[in-house]
């Protein structure tokens, strides 16, 4: 398990995220008044996260606004948005919540996101959710050992999951999920995708929730 995360690491590793020079397309300020760095995506490439495998729509499957997050278990700013964000899916019914693993930041989130792959094929997307809330806890490192007893503290057995999880088939679909990161201009975790545009890093609660509000309005990041 572990000599086949790490190829899949060496060839992330090996294939780094095109350039792109993001300024801000729409005058996005982030929580601490600087522009946040976005630009439009296509429909195609919206459609083609929505067909990934091992993605979870991890709250409120009949909301009207969808919320892709591509992150890394290991980014410290996706352990602040997810905060963020699962009290923005409690207030909010309307916005559905598409999880994309997305895992760049070397061996450990790669040890860590085979774990999780695991617990998505055997879990249900509101225990995946659980799963995933569950092993943000804490501080430090996020590898297989501390996502193996996230997954036992929310009911699941270890040697079940250690059996998906050891999956031939996951190097080959995280490198899909990376590639179309890529090809959304995916630079940064958390990248969050939504209203047909994809914001690059976490803005912060307080402005990621005017640009739900935007969408919600009139379908725009901005109105």
């Amino acid at each position: 398990m572990k000599m086949k995360s790490f190829a899949l690491a060496l060839a992330l590793l090996l294939s780094p995220l095109a350039a792109r020079a993001d300024v801000g397309e729409f005058p996005i300020k982030a929580d601490d008044g600087t522009t946040i760095a976005n630009h439009s995506v296509g429909v195609d490439l919206v459609d083609r996260i929505e067909k990934l495998q091992n993605i979870v729509v991890a709250a409120n499957p009949d909301g009207k606004i969808t919320l892709h997050e591509f992150y890394d278990l290991n980014c410290p700013y996706c352990r602040k948005a997810s905060d963020d964000i699962d009290a923005l899916v409690r207030a909010n019914k309307n916005l559905r919540l598409v999880l994309v693993p997305f895992p760049v930041l070397g061996i450990p989130s790669i040890l860590a996101a085979r774990v999780e792959y695991g617990v998505n094929k055997l879990s249900s997307p509101q225990d995946a959710y659980k799963f995933h809330r569950k092993v943000y806890e804490g501080r430090g490192t996020i590898e297989d050992n501390r996502a193996f007893a996230a997954a036992q503290a929310i009911g699941l057995d270890i040697v079940e999951v250690r059996a998906k999880a050891s999956d031939e088939a996951f190097s080959k679909i995280m490198t899909e999920h990376v590639r179309l990161g890529d090809a959304l201009g995916i630079q940064a975790t958390p990248g969050l995708v939504i209203g047909g545009v994809a914001i690059v890093g976490y803005p912060g609660k307080a402005a990621l929730t005017k640009v739900i509000a935007a969408v919600e309005k009139c379908g725009k990041v901005i109105c």
